[in-house]
């Protein structure tokens, strides 16, 4: 089953910022989209639900030290990146 990703203006903003702090970083980035496109469930991207204020969120991992937060429409199938960074920077307030 392949999911479709859906980018929003705020996200794709996020993530232009993120891609010219970090240009290391950009092919773990297109790496962590394809798979999470393919199979958001694939064990590499750690994928897991959060609590409190983001209950209805979820995070998958770049690496170590990046996050991809996303909201994950199962029904339909759909992907919606929200936020990209750091842990800090993704998780908080």
């Amino acid at each position: 089953m392949s999911y479709q990703l859906v980018f929003t203006d705020s996200y794709l903003k996020r993530a232009k910022k993120f891609a010219k702090k970090h240009p290391e970083l950009k092919q773990q980035y297109l790496k962590t989209l394809q798979v999470l496109e393919l199979n958001p469930f694939h064990p590499a991207l750690r994928l897991h639900k959060l609590s409190g204020r983001l209950q209805y969120v979820y995070s998958v991992s770049i690496n170590l030290s990046y996050r991809i937060t996303i909201e994950l429409m199962i029904e339909d199938e759909q992907i919606i990146p929200i936020n990209v960074g750091t842990h800090q920077e993704v998780y908080r307030p």
